[in-house]
């Protein structure tokens, strides 16, 4: 059995690690780590794991962690994971991050949309960018994976096959998303109160949201060229998911029967990735609980643009489905254990 971690087990990421990880057969949770609630029942805290969780819940202790555990998740807020990353503990246990910690590779870049200083610079060659449908055999032998943020793993999947082919130009990318509340994380803001988000939808982060220049930088290296983009999130009143529609003009014409060859020639053999049929749009609700990402798209003829879109539930594919998913590459599991959860309905 594989002893697994978790650090920050109490937020709606960490949580859902929990979640996940009670069905899979090759892990035993040996660590529920919260500072805000050390020696506190962890199903005190989630009563949907009432009778099914007896743990209570630890400290943060990484260093003490990596002797006893073979993967630790820090599903933590920007920075943590850094301050407190060590050659001595790489050495002894694998780390999956679900911060931005490590997932850009300029520090500078980092340091500026983040506006903190980075704790650990000198693992950030080192880290995998943990997006396991295009970085599959680099999270293979990785000792520290920087799991792919939530908007960016829905706005990177949905284009990356025309990027990576060249059929769309890039300088006309635009990428507009909407996300459930959920991606707020579960500490008590007043803009995310019942009050606040339900009956209404607005955009944030206008042209400053910080997952911008992750999308920059790894759909960059499909285009091998660098980019910028166009990006706008949204907040609408829904616990999950994401809904990402991206706009861009082709760089010669084509129909929907080929751009459908090029996505099925990406992700025909990709497990949680679905390339809908021609006149089927994406919608959150089919993928909600679950590791899918839907991906639709439509042809303009008229304007010779291409419009993209994908979804995904932004706490399981958005981070800990995708973090458990890319720790079973790393141990060399079968990559859907313990994710083959069908979508919830209604």
């Amino acid at each position: 059995m594989i002893k697994v971690g978790i650090i920050g087990a109490t937020g709606y990421a960490g949580s859902e690690l929990v979640r996940i990880l009670q069905n899979h057969k090759e892990v035993k949770i040996h660590w529920y780590g919260s500072r805000s609630y050390v020696d506190k029942k962890y199903a005190d805290i989630y009563r949907n794991l009432f009778e099914i969780v007896d743990d209570v819940c630890m400290d943060d202790n990484m260093e003490a962690l990596a002797d006893e555990v073979d993967v630790i998740f820090t599903a933590t807020p920007q920075g943590f994971c850094a301050s407190l990353m060590k050659e001595e503990i790489l050495s002894k246990v694998k780390i999956i991050d679900l911060s931005a910690d490590f997932r850009l590779t300029d520090v500078a870049v980092y340091e500026k949309w983040y506006g903190i200083s980075h704790a650990s610079p000198q693992f950030i060659e080192e880290a995998v960018y943990g997006l396991s449908e295009i970085y599959r055999e680099e999270v293979k032998n990785a000792r520290l994976i920087a799991n792919a943020g939530c908007y960016t793993t829905c706005a990177i999947l949905t284009a990356y096959p025309l990027v990576k082919e060249g059929l769309i130009d890039v300088d006309t990318l635009i990428i507009d998303a909407k996300s459930g509340t959920s991606g707020a994380g579960r500490g008590a803001k007043v803009d995310t109160l019942f009050c606040e988000v339900n009956e209404s939808i607005r955009p944030y982060g206008v042209a400053t949201h910080r997952h911008t220049p992750e999308i920059e930088e790894q759909l960059g290296y499909a285009a091998k060229k660098e980019l910028r983009v166009s990006f706008t999130p949204h907040l609408v009143p829904m616990n999950r998911g994401i809904l990402v529609t991206s706009y861009a003009t082709l760089t010669e014409k084509m129909n929907h029967k080929e751009v459908k060859a090029v996505y099925d020639a990406y992700y025909k053999g990709e497990k949680f990735i679905r390339v809908l049929d021609e006149g089927v749009y994406p919608e959150t609700k089919w993928v909600t609980g679950s590791n899918y990402v839907d991906i639709g798209f439509q042809v303009d003829e008229r304007t010779n643009r291409v419009v993209m879109m994908g979804v995904l539930d932004n706490i399981v594919k958005g981070a800990a489905g995708q973090a458990v998913q890319n720790m079973n590459i790393m141990f060399g599991l079968d990559e859907d254990e313990g994710l083959t959860l069908i979508p919830s309905f209604p």
